[in-house]
């Protein structure tokens, strides 16, 4: 590390000071020391610093406050809290203030070499810049509306820090996206970027999918397997639809978030790791814990910052901008030339609400590109559902509202007859709208990987 490097320490325990100003000196940084908050500000006028940390508990005053003043003044210093053993409320709401990370009383000091790392990362303008998002999703965060521009600029603000992100919005709206560029922006770029849809692991194998397992540690254990936590290691774990999780193992996942260790199956230690946690679901996971179908503890633990992605409906005026990169996209891959969409065609788009949202828009225009004879996009080429959903400009709809994609009578015939009908068509839509992708289409429909795979083969439509 560069000796130019600085940083500030303020705690009013002289021991603390000590080890911190021996261990980070021996990483090459230059550091100053505060035994209170009115020394803190005074240093802080004085000088620059790299990275910050901040006792909870100061004796003219509270660490938090100090937070919030370096978040709001020095907005380039990453500011990290010193809290006492286990108080996770506290350490949350420094998270909360602006804090970049904490580190626990008694200091470890792997956890807080790690923690310095990561911090300097932020402010290192030799790092290598973050490889740009895919093609194929980037037209996802495309968009000139008030919402994108809010969004865009929240992730960047999120992306300087190491607090838990809870991604919420509809499905199909790209909150794994927004996860990859929340990661690839933050200092953890280098580091893998592990994404898990926890509705598609059978609950059996949850515990061995996430922290590892030893060899012989249960039938079929036959080799040593690390978890997702240990691939994320050094980086980001994405936790998508996180309501999937069954309770016993979202008892486990809070010791693991909040101890930063893992034990794999049939181990006797547990392992360290140093991993982001962010997560997403299309549910109200607050209106989940309310019901006691989700933990509260774990809720509030991955809650730290909660992030909203806008439904299309809610952006309109972004519609143009998407269609054209996604219509670029799609005619490269077929290697032909993009065609143009026709006002008519473009008058229908905006009137459609897009219940299935940029994933559904993809699909629509993909379609098109095959039906369409000529240069341009006209009306029937789209086949956009008539009552598949109800059109954003039609007097009493209320955007995104999902009717029976087929006209069904269920005096035809007997009930289970019926709703099997019903069922049919439903998964049938959901499939179609994610390009046959089993796992989100079961997240659509609200129902677990298995129970989608169940009703396939009930049906036979596998």
């Amino acid at each position: 590390m560069s000796e130019n490097r600085s940083a500030l320490i303020v705690d009013d325990e002289r021991d603390i000071r000590e080890l911190l100003v021996l261990t980070l000196g021996r990483m090459g940084l230059r550091i100053d020391t505060a035994a209170n908050l009115g020394e803190a500000r005074e240093q802080l006028s004085r000088n620059t610093y790299d990275l910050c940390f901040t006792d909870m508990r100061l004796p003219d005053g509270n660490g938090i406050e100090l937070v919030g003043e370096i978040s709001r003044n020095f907005p380039r210093t990453p500011v990290a809290m010193i809290t006492a053993f286990g108080n996770i409320e506290l350490a949350v709401e420094a998270l909360k203030a602006g804090a970049f990370d904490f580190v626990s009383k008694p200091v470890d000091l792997t956890v807080l070499r790690g923690l310095v790392k990561h911090a300097l990362e932020l402010n290192n303008a030799e790092r290598a810049a973050p490889t740009p998002p895919p093609p194929e999703q980037a037209s996802r965060l495309l968009g000139s509306s008030t919402a994108m521009a809010t969004l865009r600029d929240t992730i960047g603000k999120v992306a300087r820090s190491q607090a838990p992100v809870y991604i919420r919005g509809e499905s199909g709206v790209g909150k794994e996206l927004v996860a990859r560029t929340i990661h690839e922006q933050g200092a953890r770029a280098a580091g893998p970027f592990v994404p898990v849809n926890c509705g598609a692991i059978p609950a059996e194998l949850m515990e061995s999918e996430f922290f590892g397992h030893k060899k012989g540690s249960f039938t079929g254990a036959h080799a040593d397997k690390a978890g997702l936590f240990q691939a994320a290691h050094g980086g980001t774990l994405f936790l998508d639809e996180v309501a999937e999780l069954p309770l016993p193992m979202q008892v486990k996942l809070l010791r693991a978030i909040q101890e930063k260790a893992v034990r794999p199956v049939g181990a006797a230690q547990e392992v360290q790791v140093d991993v982001r946690i962010l997560s997403a679901t299309h549910k109200d996971l607050g209106e989940l814990a309310s019901d006691g179908r989700f933990r509260h503890d774990l809720y509030y633990r991955i809650n730290v910052i909660e992030l909203r992605v806008p439904p299309l409906r809610e952006r309109s005026s972004d519609l143009p901008q998407l269609i054209s990169a996604i219509l670029d996209r799609l005619a490269e891959q077929h290697g032909r030339n993009a065609p143009s969409v026709s006002p008519d065609a473009m008058t229908e788009l905006r009137r459609y609400a897009f219940p299935g949202n940029v994933r559904e828009l993809e699909n629509i225009l993909e379609r098109a590109l095959a039906m369409a004879d000529g240069h341009s996009i006209e009306v029937e080429d789209l086949y956009l559902p008539q009552a598949g959903a109800a059109r954003g400009g039609e007097p009493g709809a209320s955007p995104g509202t999902i009717v029976s994609p087929v006209d069904l009578d269920p005096a035809g015939g007997p009930l289970p007859s019926y709703i099997e009908q019903l069922e049919r068509a439903a998964i049938q839509k959901a499939l179609e709208e994610n390009r046959w992708n089993k796992t989100r289409a079961a997240a659509q429909l609200g129902i677990t990987f298995r129970a989608l795979r169940y009703k396939l083969k009930k049906l036979g439509m596998e």
